[in-house]
């Protein structure tokens, strides 16, 4: 009439929406960080299951728990990054009354979010940070730190130019110049200022090593490649605009607005 036979089976049938769900608990180890944990999980576990075909079309995995919430925080620091910036280049576009200059100093901030990835890759080197949540917070503190030494230069070239009547092309040598000496100063007490905060061990110092690696680096990166991008695009972001000026402008040099006919005799003469 039947057949016996011996195997295992659940305790319990645990339903979520309705479908039957089993949870599996992950502790990662405490030097792995969990983004590399998820990313074993999904690459090596449930991506090598779906591929040999072990895991069929009705069943779903969904990383939860944790993992879930360092998505939802990944996702809100992005948005968070995103309106920095755009909050930064409106504030700048309303002082400098122009929205070209403001582009051109917003082009520093990819410079210290490499600076950051560096200073966090040296800490590495000597003790494990995961990217937590106050390690992205640095970047975003970043937007409003990184961009303090192109204002400096952007604003100085536009005295030059405005006050002094200088060409835009010594304006900017000038105003680099004069310039260079306030640039390090700050970033060096800036710099000095979290090194502790990075190299110092104690109680809780973990919690804000990545935060001040981040910040640190950035600073540092930014400081020296600002000094080359900035008078770059800003020479760049002048030329093109004079040209466009004299391009789209039918009318013989001498009919032109007086700032556009100045503008282009200055740069004609340097």
């Amino acid at each position: 009439v039947a057949q016996i036979r011996l195997t295992t089976g659940p305790e319990q049938i645990n339903r979520r929406e309705r479908q039957r769900a089993v949870t599996i608990n992950v502790t990662p180890p405490d030097e792995m960080a969990l983004e590399e944990a998820m990313r074993r999980i999904e690459d090596g576990i449930v991506r090598k299951l779906e591929r040999e075909g072990l895991v069929g079309e009705r069943v779903q995995v969904y990383l939860s728990g944790t993992a879930d919430k360092l998505r939802q925080t990944w996702r809100a620091t992005r948005f968070n990054f995103l309106l920095a910036l755009v909050i930064t280049y409106l504030l700048m576009a309303g002082l400098f009354e122009s929205w070209l200059y403001p582009f051109v100093v917003i082009l520093t901030v990819p410079l210290g979010a490499v600076g950051g990835i560096v200073g966090l890759r040296l800490v590495n080197l000597f003790t494990p940070q995961p990217l937590d949540v106050l390690t992205m917070l640095g970047f975003i503190i970043l937007v409003g730190t990184a961009v303090n030494n192109a204002i400096l230069i952007v604003h100085q070239s536009l005295n030059h130019i405005r006050r002094e009547g200088m060409p835009w092309r010594d304006a900017i040598l000038e105003s680099v110049r004069n310039r260079i000496r306030p640039i390090f100063m700050t970033t060096f007490t800036t710099v000095f200022g979290l090194l502790p905060l990075v190299v110092f061990p104690g109680a809780g110092s973990e919690l804000y090593r990545g935060l001040g690696a981040v910040v640190l680096g950035g600073l540092l990166v930014s400081a020296f490649l600002t000094l080359l991008v900035t008078p770059t695009m800003l020479s760049l972001a002048w030329q093109l605009r004079d040209g466009l000026a004299a391009r789209f402008d039918r009318r013989p040099p001498q009919e032109m607005p007086e700032p556009v006919r100045a503008r282009l005799q200055k740069g004609a003469r340097v």
